[in-house]
């Protein structure tokens, strides 16, 4: 039976007289696929950076591998386990594949040389291609410029080299937004490959058939509440449509 990994508990948050979160509530296990969804305006990417330690939650409690924690900084968050995809990517586009997943933590070459900073650019090329073999993802050769690839090709690389990084938990954020039938196929099946990997995710998305085809469990926002917590096998796309409108208005979880 699979651990809980992540307990969120009434976590709300405010700017100024705005309140973005007001009951934030739900519990992931490990190598599930939670799926965040919501309006516009529902405190989906508030919560998702206070889960990056962008902002700081005002009140409630999240227990993440059976610690509190309450990230003060995006690298506190990082170093607990947690690896985020944002919309924009954060690619550099006139360098290759291998040195963006590598961006800012570069390999160092061993002995002396490491020590006056050359990179390992082998290393860093195998433990790509590993990767990518591992999630079978979609890319030719890591040495092809990122700015020549596709948007869903573009996508993998970001996954990637957020399962690289990641020890714990990825976070995506609209990871199928803009892309084409066929490469937001190949996105999802990037995302079942992380599960049966045992990779915990939260995918966040407006797609509700993509969210009901990768995800074992659906938390609703709506307002800054959580308005429901869904077994996906057992909900449809109605509900789920009803409880992000308003049409449901039963507080859960």
């Amino acid at each position: 039976m699979s651990k809980v990994l992540l307990k969120v508990s009434g976590v709300s948050k405010s700017f100024g007289h705005v309140q973005a979160l007001k009951d934030v509530n739900f519990e992931l296990n490990e190598g599930e696929v939670l799926g965040l969804v919501g309006d516009n305006g529902a405190g989906k990417s508030t919560f998702i950076k206070i889960l990056s330690g962008v902002h700081r939650k005002d009140k409630g409690e999240i227990i993440f591998d059976g610690d509190t924690v309450d990230f003060s900084s995006p690298s506190e968050s990082i170093e607990a386990g947690f690896e985020t995809v944002y919309q924009d990517l954060a690619l550099a586009p006139d360098l290759p594949i291998y040195s963006n997943m590598f961006l800012g933590r570069e390999m160092l070459r061993k002995g002396i040389l490491g020590k006056l900073g050359f990179v390992d650019k082998d290393g860093m090329r195998k433990s790509v291609e590993k990767n990518i073999k591992k999630l079978k993802a979609t890319l030719n050769h890591v040495d092809q410029e990122v700015g020549t690839l596709s948007g869903g090709q573009r996508q993998s690389v970001a996954i990637t080299r957020a399962v690289i990084w990641g020890k714990k938990v990825i976070i995506m954020d609209e990871p199928t937004a803009a892309l084409g039938v066929e490469e937001s196929a190949k996105v999802l099946e990037i995302v079942k490959e992380l599960k049966q990997h045992g990779i915990t995710v939260i995918f966040i998305s407006h797609t509700m058939p993509h969210v009901l085809e990768v995800s074992d469990k659906i938390c609703v926002l709506r307002l800054g509440f959580t308005v429901a917590n869904l077994n996906a096998a057992e909900t449809t796309y109605e509900e789920v449509v009803e409880y992000i409108t308003g049409a449901r208005s039963q507080i859960e979880g």
